[in-house]
Parts: structure tokens; sequence; C-alpha cells
């Protein structure tokens, strides 16, 4: 039986590869490149419109976890981020195009996936997994509300940050370190005085914005958050946000700045560099403007703004399972940000459950069961959880994943802890076969 996925990003990409590698034919729709959004610059599956980071990699960080869970049951996605990893402390971040570019080889040579470019319009019959993301088609779009009968969408605002090429960087005024000096030093950090603080704040509070249809700060995710709307909230917000100097010591005084900005490398190549936090909706001149007022970047080259666009996420509490299917018909499941799962690695996680559970569904296998102690188990649990009346777009944290029976009082033992007991249970369900 053929299984159809809507949608080559992340989830869609690691849904793909996962049914093809336990034997199952997918054919796999992309709209691209005969439809794009504008925030999609690339061809490519998997394409980072956001940020080039996949988060921290330690395991008492959840994010961590979870993508070492998903690297122990066999992920396409994180074992291409593995290979195109740039340098970024304690986090993961790739090369942007040659991470898109991996995955696109991989899923385009698996002989057991049909690639079919074209969009998608209507929920084909099951098995299917939709994975179309947060920036869904219009007309799909409509097509899922009549699905569900009800308008079940909740809409937020995502912004991606500016990219500067090293070379317009001024070193003299900037310097390499990674923050607390942990691991090597892969960010280029951009100090500002509290005079050039103040003066920057004021031009950016009052910087004229792009019209993005039907946007209020209100609706803007805050893991996302431009940094615009964070700079109105305080005057001192950014310095305990992207432009915290903590552990950081600027070279020329031999003392911690008042603030800093740091940059964060897009590609293997070290020739581009996105301001970290930074995602905008400013307008581009004003952009240029603004961000070069940050001394190391006032002869920066942009080549590439921040923009901001809309995503749609179901109500999935109501609508979906623990395995991000239709409560009414489980051959028909979603994946990816559309769930509300918010985040790279949550994306992909979601299309990996999806996928499992949906091969298990046409094989008459036993449904896998990754329990609330696994931080992949953990997400499916929280967007399926009907007893959520608010529910918001999450990333994955400690608090969704079961906790500890004894108690530790350290938050990085605990953490550890938890991380260690969720990867023996990873473990046991890899080596049964999952």
């Amino acid at each position: 039986m053929k299984v159809k996925v809507i949608g080559a990003g992340l989830a869609g990409s690691e849904a793909a590869w996962q049914l093809a590698e336990r034997g199952i034919e997918v054919e796999l729709y992309e709209m691209k490149p005969h439809k794009m959004t504008p925030a999609h610059h690339s061809t490519d599956f998997a394409e980072l419109v956001c940020s080039n980071s996949l988060r921290g990699d330690r395991l008492e960080n959840a994010v961590g976890l979870l993508k070492e869970e998903l690297r122990r049951v066999g992920s396409l996605i994180l074992s291409c981020a593995e290979a195109t990893r740039v340098e970024a402390g304690g986090a993961l971040a790739v090369d942007r195009e040659g991470f898109a570019a991996l995955v696109t080889e991989k899923i385009r040579n698996h002989p057991n996936i049909t690639v079919i470019s074209q969009e998608v319009t209507e929920i084909p019959e099951g098995p299917v997994i939709i994975a179309t993301g947060p920036l869904t088609s219009d007309a799909l779009s409509d097509a899922i509300g009549k699905y569900f009968g009800e308008t079940g969408y909740l809409h937020f605002f995502d912004a991606a940050a500016p990219l500067v090429t090293a070379d317009s960087i001024d070193m003299n005024l900037a310097w390499w370190q990674s923050r607390y000096d942990r691991g090597t030093p892969d960010y280029i950090n951009c100090a500002m005085d509290k005079q050039q603080y103040e003066a920057f704040m004021n031009e950016l509070v009052t910087a004229e914005e792009a019209e993005v249809h039907g946007f209020e700060d209100k609706n803007v995710f805050e893991g996302c958050m431009p940094v615009e709307v964070m700079a109105r909230r305080g005057f001192e917000t950014l310095r305990y946000g992207p432009l915290k100097p903590v552990g950081l010591t600027d070279p020329n005084t031999g003392k911690e700045p008042y603030a800093v900005v740091q940059l964060r490398q897009d590609n293997a190549a070290k020739t581009v560099f996105n301001l970290v936090g930074f995602q905008t909706h400013l307008k581009f001149g004003e952009q240029k403007r603004v961000f070069s007022m940050i001394p190391a970047l006032r002869n920066a080259e942009f080549v590439r703004y921040g923009v901001m666009h809309q995503n749609t996420f179901l109500q999935s509490p109501k609508l979906l399972d623990k395995y991000y299917a239709d409560r009414r018909n489980p051959l028909v499941a979603f994946a990816g940000q559309m769930t509300g799962v918010e985040g790279y690695v949550e994306s992909t996680a979601s299309g990996y459950l999806a996928a499992v559970a949906m091969a298990a569904k046409v094989q008459g296998r036993e449904l896998p069961d990754f329990p609330k102690t696994t931080a992949i188990g953990a997400l499916g649990l929280y967007i399926s959880d009907p007893s959520i009346e608010n529910f918001q777009p999450m990333n994955i944290n400690f608090s969704i994943i079961a906790s500890l029976e004894k108690r530790i009082r350290k938050k990085a033992e605990k953490n550890l802890a938890i991380a260690n007991r969720s990867l023996e249970v990873i473990d046991s369900m890899v080596a049964a076969g999952i």
C-alpha cells in the first residue's frame, strides 16, 4: 500500500524517509519549485526559513534530549544535520544550503520514494500524512478547515533574522567567543556601550515596520519575537534577552560589555553570519539603517534582510491523537509545526512519530508506544491532550516530560537524570525493532 506525504519540509522529509525505510512506497508531494512562498528562497527540501540553528545539544537541555532520541531512532534530519554541522558552541547549527541539499539528495535517491512536484489543494484519501507546515497554501488550508468542519486554526507570526557577510564585519570592534568560554569560540560578538545601546534602542522602537496583514504584537509567537517588539517591552529587555552580555569579555576593555549582539555562522565556509535573536519585520531600509548602528556592523553588507510571515496551527488537542492522526480517521495524519509543535527538531520528531505509527497501521503491526518518559512521546501527548483549554504552540521542555520518582534538587542533575531515563527507554525500543 502506498502512503502519500504532502510537503517536503523537515517533518514531511522525515516522515517520507521513515516510511520508505520500512519498505513502504511513498508519494511525496511538494509544490516547490512551481509555487513558492515569500519565506522560501530555495527549491530544496527541508529548507530552514528562519535560523540555521537546531538549538542546544546538551542532554540537560530538553531539545538536546530530543535530538539524541532522534539520532538513536535513525532520523534522516538529524543525520544530515550532523553531516553539515558548523561551529556554534553548545548548539547544533548547520550550513543552511548544504543541509537542505543533502536532505534533498537522500530523499530523491531513495528507491521507495517518488517525488511529485505539484501543489495539493484537497486532502487525499488515506493513508496520508499532511506536513505542509505553517506556510500551508490558502487552498489546502481551506480544504483542511472544511475537512475538520470548523475553523480549527491558531494564527501566529514568525520572523526571520537578517544575514551579513563575514568580510563586512569590523573585527577591530568584534571578537570570537562562546558564552562562558564553553567549547570553542564559535560566535562573533559585537559590543555596545551604554550610550550606543541607548541610541540603538531609541531608533529601534521608532523604526518603520513593513506592513504585514493582520499583524499585532499579541499574535507573535514568543520563540520568534521580532527584536523591535521585544524592545517595546522595556529598555532593558534586550539586555536580558538576545543582547545579554553575561559570560562574555570584550578583549578591548577586559570587561563585560554593556550589551552584546552575537553573530552565528550560517554556512560552512564562514562567509555569511546571522544576527542571533534579530528576527524582525522592519522595512529593509530601516533594517540597514538601524542595525548598522551596532558599531561592528557599521559597514555590514546585508545579503538577506529579515522577513515576517504568518504561521497557521491546528487546534490539535481537539482534533489529533498522540500519533498526530485524525481522531476520526487514523489513516489521515498531520505533522510539523501545523500541529502545534514549535521548532525544527520538534517538527522532525512529529514527522518521525506520525510515520512510524502510519507504517505500523498499513503493515498491520502494533503501534509503537513512546511513553511520556520520552521527549518524542511527551510531545505527541502534549498536542493531543484534550484537557488543554488554551492551546498554544510549544517547544519541547522538561515540564511536559514525566517527572522523576525521586527528588533531585539541582536542576541540571535532575534534567540529566530524566534524559538518561528517557534514553534507556529509547534504546530498548530500538532493540525491539520499532
